[in-house]
């Protein structure tokens, strides 16, 4: 059922329980499912009623509070209300209670008291005193406690049984949202019956599911290939199992990376020199390409390329043949070319810094890599493969992530795709030392932090077209506000709880804002009908 260490951590339960500590004197009480009253024995909990501080100090005060949650639980399985008040342990008291429900079940109850009602006598404040000395207590500290229980009525009373009803709703919708990405991750880490696994490319989502695909069909083919994607996708690594699942396998892979060079030096790289050719040419010197020759060439980041580099690479595609830097004969070579780049080739040609013909020459077959961010399934599997490859060479037992661990690597965007995650669960394993459980709290501080900025946008993003920029900042921030809500509600189908986690506020905080802005459900619905 509920994890209510993680409610009780909520930055919105803790800032609701402080607004009804502060505003109305009251302490909330969490119960779960089955009647038990969750953190009230903690030594560290923080009273916020001095009547209920010495209830619960008293030898007896453990019993009175479940003598309340019993009565509270027989009216709410007898019932279908999902909060009502109750009369409190001592005469004359009162608390209200609020269901929570999980998915449709109930899931537990928050309390909050104690209070008198606005029109309590002193009589019977005296009989609370009478009762509280009978049952133990010393008459001043008792006269002190019922002292300083608040009075309710009017809008007082209605507000504070409104916030207590608001942190039973954040209760249940946080929680069912912990179900929705517990499931989320169960699935993940699923066996799903699809091939995860190509040569040394791992994933199961469905973008590398049709990458797989794709790579069975064109590993024995001859044509050039194009392999575009971020860096750190793991495009060296698609040219190797390319070529070791090709008729080629047997023969050499070389791998160039045409931006760690000049022009100069690029040139004698790929494809050799002769001795005394330029400074330092003491000697022949054969190019990749020669070395290559009857396997797999990877030019890796071809973007780059200067033109004068592109036109050769062109002859050399087209022909078969090449010349070395200071020779006076053509070399003939069979080399498959297997090209790559991060760049946006076609907005290059358009600016005339790419050659078209080489463009088509070496895009026969285009193999587009997806951004980790875009296969969010394969995170799980991925992080699995490289904790485990670390631990074996470090020696070191199999460590396991934390479910928060693996939450924030999750959502986490990994601008540097999957070399980034490699390095960080390499990070990670030095950082657990002996710990058998990695836990976030050594997670890189742009990991652990990434979505708690409290900025709050939702994912469509939002339109400021329209908005007004003159005046004083203040108006225009509350125009902003009351544009981002209108819009939000619409969107959201009105569901406060859903918009206040989009905007990164709570939904208490919501719900002011709304009444004050009047964005109430009838009126925005009578203004969009009049748009």
């Amino acid at each position: 059922m509920i994890d209510w260490k993680t409610i009780k951590d909520l930055h919105a339960s803790k800032s609701l329980e402080k607004i009804i500590g502060n505003w109305y004197g009251l302490d909330v009480v969490y119960v779960d499912h089955q009647g038990r009253p969750q953190f009230v024995n903690d030594s560290a909990h923080s009273f916020k009623s001095p009547f209920f501080k010495l209830q619960m100090s008293q030898s007896f005060g453990h019993d009175w509070l479940e003598a309340d949650i019993e009565k509270v639980f027989e009216a709410f399985h007898s019932s279908q209300e999902t909060s009502f008040e109750f009369d409190a342990f001592f005469p004359g008291t009162h608390g209200f209670a609020c269901k929570v429900m999980v998915d449709g079940d109930f899931a537990g109850a928050v309390m909050a008291y104690p209070y008198f009602h606005g029109e309590v006598t002193t009589k019977e404040m005296e009989n609370v005193v009478s009762k509280m000395v009978e049952l133990g207590i010393d008459v001043n500290d008792a006269k002190s406690s019922v002292d300083k229980v608040k009075k309710f009525s009017g809008r007082y009373y209605s507000e504070m049984k409104e916030l207590i009803s608001i942190v039973a709703d954040e209760v249940g919708t946080f929680h069912t949202e912990i179900s929705k990405r517990e499931s989320r991750i169960s699935e993940l880490n699923s066996e799903l019956g699809h091939k995860f696994r190509y040569h040394n490319i791992i994933g199961k989502s469905k973008k590398m599911q049709v990458i797989y695909n794709l790579l069975g069909k064109i590993a024995n083919s001859e044509s050039t290939i194009l392999i575009q994607g971020e860096n750190g996708t793991g495009k060296e690594m698609v040219a190797k199992a390319i070529h070791y699942n090709s008729p080629r396998k047997d023969m050499v892979f070389m791998a160039v990376n045409c931006s760690a060079f000049n022009d100069n030096l690029l040139d004698s790289e790929l494809f050799g020199h002769v001795k005394g050719s330029f400074t330092g040419a003491i000697k022949d010197k054969k190019g990749v390409f020669e070395v290559a020759n009857g396997g797999t060439l990877f030019l890796d980041e071809v973007g780059d390329m200067t033109p004068s580099m592109q036109v050769k690479l062109l002859r050399i595609l087209q022909e078969g043949t090449f010349m070395q830097v200071g020779a006076t004969a053509p070399k003939k070579v069979n080399v498959r070319v297997i090209a790559a780049t991060n760049k946006p080739l076609k907005e290059m040609i358009a600016k005339g810094e790419f050659r078209e013909d080489l463009y088509y020459r070496i895009n026969v077959i285009n193999v587009g890599l997806p951004s980790l961010r875009e296969r969010q399934d394969d995170i799980p599997v991925l992080m699995d493969f490289f904790l485990q490859k670390r631990c074996e060479e470090v020696g070191m037992p199999l460590k396991t992530f934390s479910k928060k661990t693996l939450e924030k690597m999750i959502d986490y965007p990994w601008p540097g795709n999957v070399r980034e995650l490699e390095n960080e669960i390499e990070r990670l394993v030095v950082l657990a030392g002996d710990d058998k459980m990695i836990t976030p709290d050594i997670l890189n501080s742009r990991i652990l932090e990434h979505g708690d900025t409290g900025g709050g946008t939702h994912s469509g993003g939002f339109n400021f077209k329209g908005l007004n920029t003159n005046g004083s900042l203040k108006d225009a921030m509350e125009e902003l506000e009351i544009l981002m809500i209108r819009d939000g509600l619409k969107r959201c189908g009105f569901n406060k709880s859903k918009l206040a986690k989009e905007l990164g506020i709570s939904r208490a905080g919501l719900i002011m804002k709304v009444d004050k802005y009047g964005l109430d459900k009838r009126a925005v619905a009578r203004k969009a009908s009049g748009e």
